[in-house]
């Protein structure tokens, strides 16, 4: 068992130290966790799975996804499943991943569990077994034959094989200017290095108790909240979802010393504030953290004065296994608008014609390099030529650097539509809408959104001779499309805006159309 590994955080703490809890609950100590992880990673063996093999899960938010990731993560990689795709959108996601087993609750797994029946993948339940998350896996479909890193030996006695740093422990698909979205595999030293960094920039101790507003199938969750408090022997209360009306009753019943969520979380929090006054004063927060999204300087101010802590703006990605770059705690200075120092990796500003640093202040595009980043994107060498130069990785962000080091940004040079922390692919939308029979031409973009910085709309043209309404659009997307990629705002032209070499034009387009 090496330092850099998921098994090795388990060990952070003493043996009885609660580690995950739902909030309110009995937790599950370091030590059961660690035992549970010996067991899983045990059974995974026997069935044939391995360090590499990948894991797919389709569990529900809370305690039991936290506890199933870490112990499955300990020895083989982990392709977490957002519930709200569609059957089509999991089975990509499966056979993109080269899944071998699907994880899912008693209950069922849904559309994930119908797309791997139709694939022959295995699968397996998390069967509850305990507080704190705590499960038994019981694999009712082995999957299928394949490369066993570890046969079984006659015995039937298998001592658990846990992953090495350099393999592959979490892999998550970001979406891209294409269709297609990207894998990005995370080794286990990536993902440990990116919580170890945001433990250090929080200066999280045993003592600290995190509340997790967010879902575990996003990197900001399963590493600023999850390991980064393994990380750093302290605990970690996973809410069952993000509700607004149920979240002072959690942060009650969990009594947190800190909160990482999204911007549009933080903005519902600070909504329903003046209700929960007794909650919030009876509370001993330390900090707030924000991350995923841009957070509106105003927002800032109100949730420090609401809250009576200081609020921590971070910036990261899923190639970066998140943090890239935080605001210091107090009595440094967090400039509003700023996303803050490097906070473990290395972080420059890049000239965006050629693989050169630019100096304090110049505009360019945000560049990092350290060991939380990547490798590469899996078998897609056109997607790393245009991501790297000179040993950096581009981040596609536009930004500058002031005399202090604080990062600030500009816009983003990709035209990945971020709604509130979700990542939607434009060309993904195009797609869904020229599947419509009356539809010629779709050109999906963002629009902006006084709440969720950005939302999806789409312009169409109609075939000749063909009808359909925004709203039959728009309900076509959803049979196709998880929620939150369906337009929200649907516009039939008679021509679709063109650049001079005919090319048509995503970015601007609100503006263009006079919706913004």
């Amino acid at each position: 068992m090496t330092a850099a590994t998921i098994a090795h955080l388990l060990h952070s703490a003493a043996p009885d130290a609660p580690a995950i809890a739902a909030p309110g609950g009995e937790p599950l100590s370091f030590a059961a966790l660690a035992g549970l992880a010996e067991r899983t990673v045990a059974a995974l063996n026997r069935a044939g799975i391995g360090r590499g093999d990948r894991v797919a899960l389709a569990l529900p938010n809370g305690p039991a996804m936290a506890a199933a990731f870490v112990a499955i993560a300990a020895g083989a990689a982990v392709a977490p499943l957002n519930p709200a795709w569609r059957r089509d959108e999991c089975r990509f996601h499966l056979e993109d991943v080269r899944a071998r087993l699907l994880v899912v609750a008693p209950a069922g797994g849904g559309e994930a569990a119908a797309a791997a029946d139709a694939l022959g993948l295995g699968v397996a339940e998390a069967l509850p077994a305990g507080e704190g998350g705590a499960f038994a896996l019981d694999i009712a479909r082995p999957p299928p034959a394949g490369d066993i890193v570890q046969p079984p030996p006659a015995g039937g006695i298998v001592q658990p094989d846990f992953a090495a740093e350099e393999d592959v422990a979490l892999i998550l698909h970001t979406s891209g200017t294409t269709a297609r979205p990207k894998a990005v595999p995370l080794t286990q030293a990536n993902l440990v290095a990116s919580a170890r960094h945001v433990a250090a920039s929080l200066a999280l101790t045993e003592d600290d108790r995190c509340l997790n507003l967010m879902p575990l199938f996003h990197i900001h969750g399963l590493v600023a909240a999850v390991l980064a408090s393994l990380a750093a022997g302290a605990s970690v209360h996973c809410a069952p979802g993000f509700n607004a009306l149920r979240a002072f009753a959690w942060m009650q019943a969990a009594a947190p010393s800190w909160i990482t969520a999204v911007p549009t979380m933080h903005q519902a929090l600070l909504a329903r504030a003046p209700r929960n006054r007794e909650i919030l004063a009876a509370l001993a927060l330390r900090l707030l953290r924000s991350s995923s999204a841009p957070l509106p300087p105003p927002v800032m101010a109100a949730l420090e004065q609401a809250f009576a802590c200081p609020v921590i703006e971070a910036y990261g990605m899923t190639e970066a296994a998140h943090q890239m770059t935080s605001n210091p705690l107090p009595p440094a200075p967090r400039p509003p608008g700023s996303v803050g120092l490097a906070a473990g990796p290395e972080v420059a500003v890049m000239a965006e014609d050629a693989p050169r640093l630019l100096p304090t202040g110049a505009v360019g595009e945000v560049v990092v390099r350290g060991p939380n980043v990547m490798a590469g994107y899996e078998n897609d060498p056109q997607a790393n030529a245009a991501a790297f130069a000179a040993g950096w990785f581009r981040t596609g962000d536009q930004g500058a650097l002031d005399g202090d080091g604080y990062l600030r940004l500009a816009g983003r040079l990709k035209e990945i539509v971020n709604r509130g922390g979700e990542k939607i692919a434009p060309r993904e939308v195009d797609e869904a809408l020229l599947a419509h029979p009356a539809v010629a031409q779709a050109l999906a973009f963002a629009l902006p959104h006084a709440r969720l910085g950005e939302e999806i709309a789409a312009a169409v043209v109609l075939k000749e001779g063909s009808e359909a309404t925004p709203r039959q659009l728009a309900a076509f997307v959803a049979e196709r499309l998880a929620a939150f990629k369906v337009p929200r705002r649907v516009v039939v032209l008679d021509e679709l805006p063109k650049g001079a070499t005919g090319k048509l034009q995503r970015i601007g387009l609100a503006q263009r159309l006079g919706l913004a």
